[in-house]
């Protein structure tokens, strides 16, 4: 954990016992899609070793890469003057929670259209949090949908 940081600071939620984390990781990375595979790269490399959800990394690992994409390009709008934060904790009874802040004025998740029925199949967007709903066990929305909280047990 980075020093003067308290896991309550950034672990709101109440099933992830701070005196119980086994990883507990803050990453902040420049709003730009080159930023985003060295941070997940990163991130999965203390999630491998931490061993807190073993068999369940490539999903992680996508959930990950889809979040931090969606924060790069339409939170901070790929403006490399705006950076995007990613915490991750893992709690060896609890699995893993992951979450991703941005700096835009967020969405409404409930208006973005299934990607799985009618002309939205052919859609180039909205795959991402359909992926991270199915891939992720818990998705939550804070901050208008500028902050995604995910876990996975």
């Amino acid at each position: 954990m980075p020093s003067g940081d308290s896991p309550e600071q950034h672990f709101p939620e109440q099933d992830f016992d701070p005196s119980r984390l086994t990883l507990c990781l803050q990453r902040t990375l420049v709003a730009q899609r080159t930023a985003i595979e060295p941070v997940v790269q990163e991130v999965m490399e203390a999630v491998r070793q931490a061993k807190c959800v073993d068999g369940k990394e490539d999903a992680i690992e996508l959930a990950l890469q889809e979040a931090l994409a969606n924060a790069v390009i339409h939170g901070a709008k790929e403006d490399p003057t705006k950076t995007v934060e990613c915490v991750v904790a893992c709690d060896s009874g609890k699995g893993i929670l992951i979450i991703v802040r941005d700096p835009g004025t967020g969405f409404r998740p409930e208006t973005i259209a299934s990607c799985t029925v009618g002309e939205n199949v052919y859609s180039n967007h909205g795959r991402g949090i359909f992926l991270i709903s199915q891939l992720m066990d818990e998705v939550k929305f804070r901050k208008n949908g500028a902050e995604i909280h995910m876990v996975k047990r």
